[in-house]
């Protein structure tokens, strides 16, 4: 079985845009380039998995997150070919417009999707994110470690994840470099 990363998009992987659906509007956050080559390096698959409520809500497409992820590749791709996802998942659903589903975090949904479809070993995989509901997808999917990062919103759950007793980081890269040693 293989371990991985499994990874927030927006505030984690990308600067936050609120309900961002346009390519031109993805920016990578710094080192995260590189916190997926380390990812890699160390055997493990780099796997996003990201609420996407705007489909529910009717603001964008399925067609339109894609084009975001298709941004997201070229540009962890134009610092090399080491440094792009393995898979994106995406939960289009919000309970208030499409009621409850097991794949919308906190749930583990997309986590067991994952880890089914590419045989990771969640026990041995990381969940890093920078909302309190990706910590709790990665603690209910059975991760080794949550970890919250301080971008995006991160900056202001820190507190209550540290209350939890979730690692905290600055970044992605922090994160990589606090726990990749540790499993």
């Amino acid at each position: 079985m293989k371990k991985a990363y499994f990874i927030d998009r927006d505030g984690t992987l990308n600067v936050e845009v609120s309900y961002l659906c346009e390519p031109d509007k993805t920016e990578i956050i710094p080192r995260c380039a590189e916190a997926i080559r380390a990812i890699h390096l160390a055997g493990f698959l780099a796997v996003v998995v990201t609420n996407q409520a705007g489909i529910a809500r009717g603001m964008y497409s399925v067609t339109e997150m894609m084009s975001v992820h298709v941004r997201i590749q070229k540009l962890l791709l134009e610092q090399g070919s080491d440094c792009t996802v393995d898979a994106f998942y995406y939960c289009p659903h919000h309970e208030k417009f499409t009621g409850e589903c097991p794949c919308r975090k906190p749930q583990p949904g997309m986590l067991q999707q994952a880890a089914a479809a590419l045989d990771i070993d969640v026990e041995n995989s990381v969940m890093v994110g920078d909302r309190i509901s990706d910590l709790y997808a990665g603690r209910n999917a059975g991760c080794r470690f949550s970890v919250l990062v301080k971008s995006g919103y991160g900056v202001n759950h820190a507190e209550m994840a540290e209350q939890e007793n979730f690692p905290v980081a600055g970044d992605l890269y922090e994160a990589v470099a606090k726990t990749i040693g540790k499993i």
